[in-house]
């Protein structure tokens, strides 16, 4: 099959062959005819698959007639982050350029009044994330009543970083007839509700199963120490031993990027950080660095595990194990991408054996590891089971020792019943008391009842209080 046979315009169709596409993915394949007859397309496929083009084409030929109004814009695309923005203005630059259309870009890090520019011009094509989509609504600066075609992409990193609301509000200020496409790398519940709510009669299009890495990238996994330094040093070894290009070393917390950071280039290796703390224009150069082979080692937080359209990524370096399994789909997604090769290992501590049992069963099999290490074995002999509580040996005696104590003869047992009724009618305790009494017995007077402390008072008590 070819572009030809999707339904596309002789211009897009033009563009395609220029980029040097010649057949489309398994998603783009299925989910391109329908969007280009305007029906709601719910799309799930594994990252690196080729999910942007499949929405960008399709909007393409169905924008070519009409243009757009001031503060109106025809069309829009809703991304988690700064970085997938940009990435789809810069799919639209390379597919659209047969066509004349206006793409507006609103994200965080740049400035309010050279977005109102082009918001005032009119804008065919809006690409956002929630956040600063809200802020120029607000500001009354943007009308969503000519939308004709709304994309959710990375709804399932929507839902990571909480711009579900968001997003449930903006769709309230859409139009009712209009055009969905929602894309996702997972299916998890809170996204089918979404999907449910936002979608009519969509054609769903599952090219891979959902949370499913590419069978071209070979994974492993490497034991290591709690110890942060020795840590560090068993990633140095992986890059020492392994042939690798260019990679993407990623970490839990934006405070271990920077450390990491700091020590490979003290080892001298050429690395560079992105994490969510960094201004819009760092990242943007950070990517520009590693895209153009300046640097050679990105270490990232989670902010680069989504989407972004790296091709030739050769390795994936998990320095932590991710706490979402979902996540790890998405990293390791980074590699392997369009057919190509890649590899992909994570390094695993004692304390990480719940969170790998959780990828394992995920991905249905089980990780080879890299080499052998102390603590291995123990760690895979009770990797995703719960110690046991309170199961242990019984101490008999101050230092635990000697043989338990005897069991002493009991009275005949009594029924539950009998001993519940007993208690509700407040019969008699144990030892023959009242039930309800907390009167002590004073053994100097031969068990009489004594009334409140009796002759054990405090010496504190017997002070005579201090004059103001």
């Amino acid at each position: 099959m070819t572009f030809e046979n999707l339904g596309l315009s002789q211009k897009v169709i033009a563009a395609v062959e220029a980029v040097g596409y010649t057949e489309p993915t398994p998603i783009q394949a299925q989910a391109i005819p329908f969007a280009v007859d305007g029906r709601d397309v719910l799309g799930i496929a594994q990252t690196g698959t080729g999910k942007t083009a499949s929405f960008v084409l399709p909007m393409l030929t169905r924008l070519e007639r009409g243009r757009a109004r001031a503060r109106m814009p025809r069309s829009l695309i809703i991304e988690p982050t700064r970085e997938l923005a940009a990435q789809v203005a810069a799919a639209f630059e390379l597919y659209g350029s047969q066509h004349k259309l206006t793409v507006a870009l609103l994200i965080g890090g740049v400035s309010f009044d050279e977005q109102n520019r082009k918001l005032d011009r009119g804008a065919d094509v809006l690409i956002a994330t929630p956040g600063r989509l809200l802020d120029h609504f607000q500001r009354g600066k943007l009308l969503l009543t000519g939308v004709e075609i709304l994309v959710i992409d990375e709804a399932d990193r929507m839902l990571d970083m909480g711009f579900i609301p968001d997003v449930e509000r903006i769709s309230k200020m859409l139009p009712p007839r209009r055009q969905t496409l929602f894309f996702s790398a997972t299916m998890p519940p809170e996204i089918q509700r979404l999907a449910d709510t936002f979608l009519n009669n969509p054609e769903r299009i599952e090219a891979t199963p959902p949370a499913t890495a590419a069978g071209t990238i070979v994974q492993r996994l490497k034991f290591s120490s709690n110890d942060p330094a020795e840590k560090r040093e068993a990633l140095r070894e992986l890059l020492r031993d392994l042939e690798v290009r260019n990679a993407i070393l990623f970490c839990n917390r934006k405070r271990d990027v920077a450390i990491l950071h700091k020590s490979l280039l003290k080892h001298g290796f050429d690395a560079a950080a992105l994490h969510g703390d960094m201004d819009q224009h760092q990242r943007m150069a950070t990517l520009d660095a590693f895209r153009g082979g300046n640097v050679s080692l990105l270490v990232a937080s989670d902010v680069a595990a989504r989407g972004l359209d790296i091709p030739d990524v050769s390795h994936i370096f998990n320095y932590d194990v991710p706490s979402q399994p979902e996540d790890y789909v998405h990293r390791i997604g980074r590699t392997g991408r369009a057919g190509r090769e890649g590899f992909a290992a994570m390094l695993v501590t004692p304390e990480d054996g719940r969170a790998v049992k959780a990828i394992t069963n995920m991905l249905g099999s089980e990780i080879e590891w890299i080499g052998d290490a102390p603590g291995r074995d123990a760690f895979e002999s009770k990797r995703g089971r719960r110690p046991a509580r309170g199961r242990g040996p019984r101490k008999s005696g101050a230092q635990g020792g000697g043989r338990p104590p005897q069991r002493q003869e009991s009275a005949p047992a009594q029924s539950n019943g009998d001993v519940k009724k007993k208690r509700r009618r407040g019969k008699t305790k144990p030892n023959g008391e009242p039930q309800g009494s907390n009167q002590a017995k004073s053994p100097a007077k031969g068990g009489e009842r004594v009334v409140g402390m009796g002759d054990h008072m405090p010496a504190f008590m017997k002070r005579s209080p201090r004059a103001s």
